[in-house]
């Protein structure tokens, strides 16, 4: 018996992005389907699966498209079925190669808000501020060498520049704007009213404005007009604000719980799959 695949929607589902983005890795040979069935709708199997779950590490990774192409090499398409031992051992070892660097990441985000606690307690208690301990996790220049390898020296300049050549009141003023944008998105999920509102979908608007003004992410592309690998962008940020409990923080509501984090979910997607 054949080992079993799963339909463009249930894929969709599961890994949060859209039928319409997976599509496009289709279009651009990036992830063909296993199978088209009769009724021409796209099925994938196990090795799809696989190599859907790497192009998603890429793009978390900050790759674009083409990057991402270049790295997994050609996809070996329909009938593969899970591939070989061979096929396997390798994907396992990339794979291991993306926790590793997940793993960096979550190390870098630890001391961030270990040194972010430390002030906090310092300045609720009346301490002295370590000013060496203030700033752990915080050195992203150190990185440099690292983002300019994998996705050019451009990519780094680009959000370097960008945050640099800010004024002290810009960067104030970028930051009310992130803070306020969290207060009405609490506010909206407290009042319980429909994701789908204009209300909920003006807040979505303002997210989206948000991250697209922020050089180097995905959402950046919007600002040449819909774009479907920034829409799976935003569609996997609220996913993210649901899963992660340091980002679903932000959006914490006096129900408790995820109660925010899934109404901002739930806006940006129905946003994102009628806008972007």
């Amino acid at each position: 018996m054949s080992e079993r695949d799963w339909s463009i929607q249930e894929i969709a589902r599961l890994a949060g992005t859209t039928s319409r983005t997976l599509r496009h890795y289709d279009d651009i040979g990036l992830l063909p389907p296993s199978r088209i069935a009769a009724n021409g709708y796209r099925h994938y199997d196990a090795a799809a699966l696989v190599r859907l779950q790497r192009i998603l590490l890429l793009r978390e990774l900050g790759l674009g498209l083409p990057q991402i192409g270049e790295v997994l090499g050609p996809s070996t398409g329909s009938g593969t079925q899970g591939g070989g031992s061979g096929t396997r051992a390798a994907e396992a070892s990339a794979l291991e190669t993306h926790l590793a660097l997940l793993r960096e990441e979550q190390t870098r985000l630890a001391r961030q808000i270990a040194s972010v606690e430390s002030t906090i307690t310092a300045l609720r208690g009346g301490e002295n501020l370590m000013a060496e301990n203030m700033f752990d996790g915080f050195d992203h220049t150190q990185y440099k060498q690292e983002v300019e390898d994998r996705w050019g020296k451009k990519a780094y300049a680009d959000g370097d520049r960008w945050w640099r050549g800010m004024t002290d009141a810009e960067r104030a003023e970028w930051q009310q704007r992130v803070s306020d944008l969290g207060r009405d998105w609490i506010a909206a999920a407290e009042s319980g009213i429909d994701p789908a509102s204009a209300e909920a979908q003006e807040l979505a608007r303002r997210h989206v404005a948000w991250l697209t003004g922020i050089p180097g992410t995905p959402a950046a592309a919007l600002r040449q007009g819909p774009d479907p690998v920034a829409q799976a962008y935003v569609i996997g940020l609220g996913e993210m604000y649901v899963a992660d409990p340091r980002f679903g923080a932000n959006y914490a509501t006096s129900a408790g719980g995820t109660h925010g984090a899934e109404f901002v979910r739930d806006a940006l997607r129905i946003y994102a799959e009628a806008s972007l």
